[in-house]
């Protein structure tokens, strides 16, 4: 058995949230969890009384009590905590009377990072509420955001929390056309915007896609915009438009919570949208709220003294569960800008500056610091830091590694979930070791199982990720879906009453989790199943190598593995590093796992929130079209593999 890269001390055992929750489910129910597993068998096994027990040990609010907690435990369809009411933007604000700071605002070019605190955001989240119930807005209604990742966005989002609304965000980076794929659906009543963006040190200009947007969508009744890049920006343009600035000089109204039913709508997110329209996935208040309630205290530890760090846009569910933090206190720091600009240092600076205790990033950009040869521990402060999360794709063996000889005594949590879900399967936990290449933990009430394929739950071996019981966060609809046939679809055609979650995961004998890629994305050779992850994890340890990207293609009645790869500049790929790949490939996995062709590319395509688009390349390379080029973050990297195509069909 490989040695752990970290183990938490006894001390710092004791001392977790997480350990005394599981004292109190033991006093509770006369019990005696010892370890992590013992209370996930229970949290899993006696789903409504950990669930019950969550609500209470975090304290959220509620105006009335629930008859029961699971009436109705089918799924989809399952019915949780029947007869509450509850206001999920008086959550987040409960702390609203302190000085503390909660967001850290810190915005590419703009120097020191910015202070909020909770009083100064309840102060703003009371008039932007005023203005917006003055123009009636009320509950169900959709209020819409193309914004930016700053302080802004979380007040228009708990302002319509706060009356019942239901909050949408995209990302400025999104062209027209994603914009109308997402927001078009949702009828929103009314749109919030930026003038622009900075990224790169370049400016964006949004103001042109603000005002078709406003034009195209007939439901919008009144456009809010925040002068970002311009102070003076002219916004004559924009039909309806108001500056922020002028919607906060309303007199606000005594702040008030429209008490509702657990299960009503708080956010719709979005499927990535590279293969087709986007789903419009519908996530009710409570359950957001009790499940990342449970992932921030009980999974990250996460208490008033915390700095909480996720680079991220509201463009993608980090966000949504990055402002959740608001609920215990803590700061939050919100980052607006490029994680390269002026160079790769620039999140580690503004954790130190900050004290950020808790970081999250992806694997892409731990590798590229890598590789640039940074050394976050030794070349600046970090004593703050206690937590390392990473999410977005599975984190390779090397990157673990790399964390704790670069950085040191951190617990590193690879997360993994998704947007369908508005958390995460599979997260840490800061009462147990860190396994190279491995998620530590399945969550707590997630029974998260690896299934072969004659549906049997299996461990040390691969299987789909499936989860076989009920949760709170399941979405509670997906959009203009009034039977139901799309959401049931999505998750749960394949194994009927089951959760399909569409990834390639294996369960440890250490109850921990290897994520090997999407299942749709898994490749077939000679009927043998791989995981891209497997194939990532080789090349990109090769130091030429900046990124990469695998597909499975159809050939002469079987499936041929194709590699394409970015090299550092000034490399090239000749046979030689063709060899020197496969080489590495064949070495470290199997011979089904060595790629039939490699060939070097630009770009690697990615959505905006950063993950690879591995469908969208198979499509082109079977003469599929694809439609949705605005749902990625640089759609002109699909270019290159159109170009192969003739070749790689020949």
């Amino acid at each position: 058995m490989p040695a752990p890269l970290w183990t938490p001390s006894e001390e710092r055992i004791r001392s977790t949230q997480l350990d005394r929750f599981r004292r109190e489910v033991n006093a509770r129910h006369g019990l005696e969890l010892q370890t992590y597993d013992d209370l996930h068998t229970f949290s899993v096994s006696e789903v409504s009384s950990f669930w019950e027990q969550v609500w209470d040990f975090t304290e959220l609010k509620r105006s009335s009590e629930p008859s029961e907690v699971l009436a109705d435990a089918s799924m989809p369809g399952a019915s949780w905590f029947p007869g509450a009411r509850l206001n999920f933007a008086e959550n987040l604000l409960r702390h609203s009377t302190s000085d503390r700071v909660a967001i850290w605002a810190v915005r590419e070019g703009d120097g020191d990072p910015k202070p909020v605190t909770y009083r100064e955001l309840a102060d703003q989240v009371a008039v932007l509420r005023t203005y917006m119930q003055d123009r009636g807005i009320g509950a169900g209604d959709r209020v819409a955001a193309f914004i930016s990742n700053i302080p802004e966005a979380i007040v228009g989002m708990l302002a319509a929390a706060s009356l019942g609304a239901i909050w949408s965000s995209c990302s400025p980076d999104f062209g027209f056309n994603g914009v109308m794929d997402r927001f078009g659906q949702i009828e929103p009543k009314l749109l919030i915007a930026i003038d622009g963006y900075r990224y790169n040190n370049k400016p964006f200009d949004t103001r042109d896609r603000i005002a078709r947007v406003a034009r195209e969508i007939d439901s919008i009744e009144s456009v809010l915009v925040v002068r970002q890049l311009d102070p003076d920006a002219d916004l004559s343009d924009i039909a309806g438009a108001v500056p922020w600035s002028a919607a906060l000089e309303t007199e606000a109204r005594p702040m008030a919570f429209a008490q509702l039913p657990f299960d009503h709508p708080l956010y719709i997110l979005y499927s990535s949208g590279t293969t087709g329209v986007p789903k419009c996935i519908v996530h009710g208040a409570g359950g957001t709220l009790v499940q990342h309630a449970k992932e921030l205290v009980l999974h990250t530890d996460v208490t008033s003294d915390d700095v909480v760090f996720y680079f991220t846009t509201c463009g993608w569910m980090m966000w949504n569960w990055l402002v959740s933090s608001l609920l215990t206190g803590a700061a939050i720091v919100l980052f607006d800008g490029s994680p390269a600009h002026p160079d790769m240092r620039v999140l580690w600076r503004m954790a130190e500056r900050v004290k950020v205790s808790v970081f999250g990033t992806s694997p892409k950009f731990l590798t590229l610091c890598e590789k640039t040869g940074i050394r976050p521990g030794t070349e600046f402060d970090l004593s703050a830091l206690r937590t390392m999360l990473s999410t977005g794709a599975p984190l390779s063996v090397e990157s673990f590694e790399y964390v704790y000889r670069e950085i040191g005594d951190v617990q590193l949590a690879s997360i993994s979930g998704g947007t369908d879900i508005v958390s995460c399967f599979m997260l840490g936990s800061p009462i147990s070791p860190v396994y190279a290449g491995e998620i530590q933990k399945r969550g707590l009430g997630m029974d998260v199982q690896a299934w072969d394929d004659a549906e049997k739950p299996v461990v040390g071996v691969k299987g789909e990720l499936v989860c076989a019981s009920p949760f709170p966060s399941m979405p509670v609809a997906f959009w203009q879906d009034p039977d139901g046939s799309r959401y049931r679809g999505a998750y749960f055609d394949h194994f009927p009453g089951v959760w399909r979650h569409g990834d390639y995961v294996e369960v440890t004998e250490r109850g921990g989790v290897i994520v090997y890629g999407r299942s749709d994305a898994t490749l077939n050779p000679g009927g043998v199943r791989i995981g891209t992850a497997e194939i990532y994890r080789q090349v990109e340890a090769l130091d030429a190598v900046v990124d990469a990207l695998v597909v499975g293609q159809q050939y002469r009645d079987d499936v041929r593995v194709l590699l394409f790869v970015v090299l550092r500049d000034g490399n090239v790929l000749d046979d030689d590093f063709v060899q020197v790949i496969k080489r590495q490939i064949r070495a470290n996995t199997t011979p089904r796992h060595v790629p039939a062709r490699v060939h070097q590319v630009p770009a690697v395509p990615r959505t905006i929130s950063g993950k690879r688009v591995e469908l969208a390349v198979r499509r082109i390379l079977h003469g599929e079209a694809v439609t949705n080029r605005d749902a990625l973050a640089n759609p002109e990297a699909l270019d290159a593999f159109e170009a192969l195509r003739a070749e790689l069909t020949a």
